[in-house]
């Protein structure tokens, strides 16, 4: 009997590996002889693309917490609407960067949004859906954000002070204890290779666990 496709995401802040290791994940899904979508948010569609410019540019105005908050999940709409649900109706497996998760650690954590608001527009937009699995990279924020200084030039959310990625750090790890049955923690602070071994072991006891 074929496998319900299901919705994975990856999570965790700055520096923590999430390109690297969505590639991993991946790899390890189409191992199985299952089909694929990858995806981002915010993004994945058009107008999706657009928003995450607008969220993450450093010149001009910023948006205000609001603004910021009904961008992300104006974005996720699209989203959901012309990419996500509609890869899982036909069959594929979707693998994302990021989701409501990310929002509850950015805006409600970090920007210390009230999180009603943020539950009231995750039902109005997502109803009942939801990950099925959440991967987390976990790292202290000061290693996270030396790795992301690294790279180049920083966004608009990569330069917000070491106090904000603390309390980004602490909405995911909450997020995590609250649904431990359906997420994976993983110790990002680690070298890349020990990280890799511990994803694929916990990710590989998952995909077992549902009947992959």
């Amino acid at each position: 009997m074929p496998i319900t496709p299901k919705f994975i995401t990856l999570e965790g802040g700055e520096g923590v590996g999430k390109s690297t290791n969505l590639a991993l994940i991946e790899s390890c899904l189409v191992d199985q002889g299952l089909d694929v979508v990858v995806t981002r948010e915010p993004g994945g569609t058009l107008l999706g693309e657009k928003l995450r410019g607008l969220l993450l540019d450093t010149n001009g105005s910023s948006p205000v917490p609001m603004a910021e908050l009904l961008m992300v999940f104006a974005a996720r709409a699209q989203h959901l609407e012309q990419v996500i649900l509609p890869a899982l109706a036909e069959g594929a497996w979707v693998l994302c960067d990021r989701f409501t998760d990310a929002t509850y650690a950015y805006q409600g954590y970090g920007r210390q949004m009230d999180t009603a608001a943020i539950e009231a527009l995750e039902h109005l937009v997502q109803q009942a859906f939801r990950p099925d699995l959440t991967v987390l990279l976990d790292v202290d924020p000061e290693i996270g954000l030396a790795r992301a200084a690294e790279r180049g030039e920083l966004d608009r959310f990569e330069m917000e002070n070491l106090p904000f990625f603390r309390r980004v750090r602490e909405g995911y790890l909450d997020r995590a204890r609250r649904r431990a049955d359906a997420w994976i923690v993983v110790d990002a602070g680690e070298e890349l290779e020990q990280v890799q071994v511990t994803l694929k072991r916990k990710f590989a006891d998952w995909l077992a666990h549902v009947g992959v």
